[in-house]
């Protein structure tokens, strides 16, 4: 695997000065506009659009090993934060990727919240055992509830009143799609703060703000990437400089093959972490994925899993890895993990016995507005 790249920019967690004011009205100061819907909306689209592949069609993916990388560290997050006996809320859940680590991780009830239809019917059909690809995989252990609904613009803790509080919130490769405006990134952080229980835990992953301007500045004109990617920023940005005090709707269309292909907002992760600071989190670590890698790569576990998953082959006969226009794409991003101030409360397991299904119909399926 190629290296050389340098250590995370992210680390770097801005001036004091750009700390946000306290808000007492959460997000009701910042309606909505249509424009921000109608983004939304071709987000969960692309979304939607987007078929469960088979495991032929998956392997055979351009970017396969940057898949496998991004499931390794969305695992070895959940193990480092996930107890047996949690109750879960996955936010962004999209098809259910990560019900098999959260079944491992002996969880004991499971909550997803996705905006896009065909991604939820996706994720249905994986909980069920029905997809193709998942034929041979016993029932999941714990119960579940699917909620179909934009996460960043509901008050789910109307919706999920008798399902919380939930012990640990996982939000994976979604929480910029929140800062197109301040009121979707307040209502994202009132969400989780509403829903966590004191203690509780929220991991996630998203781009590094600090990668992408960098290398914005270093290409010759508003876009640049590798034969797998490319990031194209409009001409409104064509200073290359952005403000700390309008910080919402730093808008780039992002295309990566085999993934994705719709617009996405910067987040300063600086501004970030002060924002969720208002909603009672504390940053426990932020690593851009390259230090995520090269730290958790020292734990005898963590290489097995490597080796298991086959982002960097599996030690042995498969000698197969990361290309480096792959590793370079794994620079974009970052993980991060906070924590909800306050005494731990912990839940009763026995009260989450009834609350979801071990088997889940179409009709399940509950559909959330924003008049929620």
């Amino acid at each position: 695997m190629k290296r050389g790249y340098p250590e995370s920019l992210s680390s770097s967690l801005g001036p004091p000065q750009s700390r946000f004011k306290h808000n007492p009205q959460g997000d009701a100061q910042f309606p909505e506009d249509e424009s921000t819907k109608i983004f939304a909306r071709k987000v969960a689209d692309h979304y939607s659009a987007r078929t469960n592949q088979t495991l032929e069609e998956r392997e055979a993916s351009p970017i396969i090993h940057l898949k496998k990388l991004n499931n390794w560290i969305k695992s070895v997050l959940i193990q480092l934060y996930a107890r047996k006996g949690d109750a879960v809320l996955d936010l962004a859940c999209g098809k259910g990727g990560d019900l098999i680590k959260w079944d491992k991780a002996k969880v004991e009830y499971y909550v997803g919240v996705d905006i896009a239809e065909g991604s939820m019917e996706d994720c249905r059909t994986r909980y069920n055992g029905d997809a193709d690809h998942h034929q041979r995989r016993k029932k999941f252990t714990f119960p579940a509830r699917l909620l179909c609904g934009d996460c960043f613009e509901v008050r789910l803790d109307k919706v999920l009143a008798n399902d919380a509080p939930f012990d640990i919130c996982s939000c994976q490769f979604a929480m910029h799609y929140s800062w197109s405006t301040e009121a979707r990134a307040r209502r994202a952080l009132a969400n989780v703060s509403a829903l966590l229980r004191p203690g509780g835990t929220f991991i996630g992953t998203m781009p590094d703000a600090n990668v992408i301007i960098k290398k914005l500045r270093e290409a010759e004109g508003m876009a640049f990437g590798n034969s797998v990617y490319w990031i194209q920023f409009d001409e409104e940005f064509s200073d290359k400089k952005f403000k700390s005090s309008s910080p919402f709707g730093i808008k780039y269309k992002f295309h990566l093959e085999d993934a994705v292909d719709c617009p996405e907002w910067i987040v300063p992760f600086h501004l970030f972490k002060s924002l969720a600071e208002e909603y009672g989190f504390e940053l426990v670590f932020v690593k851009n994925s390259h230090e995520f890698v090269h730290e958790y790569m020292k734990r005898p576990e963590f290489i097995e899993l490597m080796r298991r998953l086959g982002a960097l082959g599996d030690g042995n006969r498969d000698q197969t890895t990361l290309s480096p226009e792959e590793w370079e794409v794994a620079y974009l991003y970052l993980a991060f993990v906070l924590k909800k101030r306050g005494q731990p409360e912990w839940t009763q397991a026995n009260s989450r016995k009834d609350k979801g299904q071990m088997q889940i119909s179409k009709e399940d399926i509950l559909y959330i507005s924003s008049d929620v």
